[in-house]
């Protein structure tokens, strides 16, 4: 079967900075909803498009077509004190982002942010992905290729073996 808009593609990742020094890779295969339901990057999808199982291949990407140019207006200072205990370098939690006119009670406007560093009582935190502004090298090797059940599509991801479990 090769891979359309509507299946689920099983693939292995290794993501390598420019030099070749792996960067993360998956541990086990991961199942990909295809067809830009925001499962994995349009680079990706692209280069996956009408390929079938057992198609490796990588992909170079820029920071236009990978995950972005580093913006650091996403980078903000908060007092330690406003924090939960035992913040630590590396955390994550989920900031909203005070636009006007938005619904205090909508999930959206919410963002990532990363600690990026703790200094005196001032906690740093990174609202980029940590890959913005990298040149990287995607390796993509399919193990298996299915059609998405009406669920899936309905969800917007892949269920079951290496998929989303509810």
């Amino acid at each position: 079967m090769k891979i359309t808009k509507d299946t689920i593609a099983t693939v292995e990742l290794k993501v390598a900075d420019k030099t070749g020094k792996i960067i993360e890779q998956t541990d086990e295969p991961m199942a990909l909803l295809i067809g830009g339901y925001g499962n994995t990057l349009p680079a990706i999808e692209a280069a996956l498009e009408g390929q079938e199982k057992g198609f490796a291949t990588t992909i170079e990407l820029t920071p236009e077509t990978g995950f972005g140019e580093r913006d650091e207006s996403l980078m903000i200072s908060i007092p330690k004190k406003d924090f939960p205990p035992g913040v630590k370098v590396g955390g994550q939690l989920q900031l909203r982002a005070a636009n006007e006119g938005d619904d205090p009670n909508s999930d959206e406007g919410y963002q990532i942010f990363t600690v990026s560093k703790i200094k005196g009582d001032t906690v740093h935190l990174d609202g980029n992905h940590p890959l913005a502004g990298q040149h990287l090298k995607i390796t993509v090797k399919v193990k298996d290729v299915r059609a998405a059940s009406q669920e899936e599509i309905a969800h917007g991801h892949a269920h079951g073996d290496h998929g989303h479990h509810h």
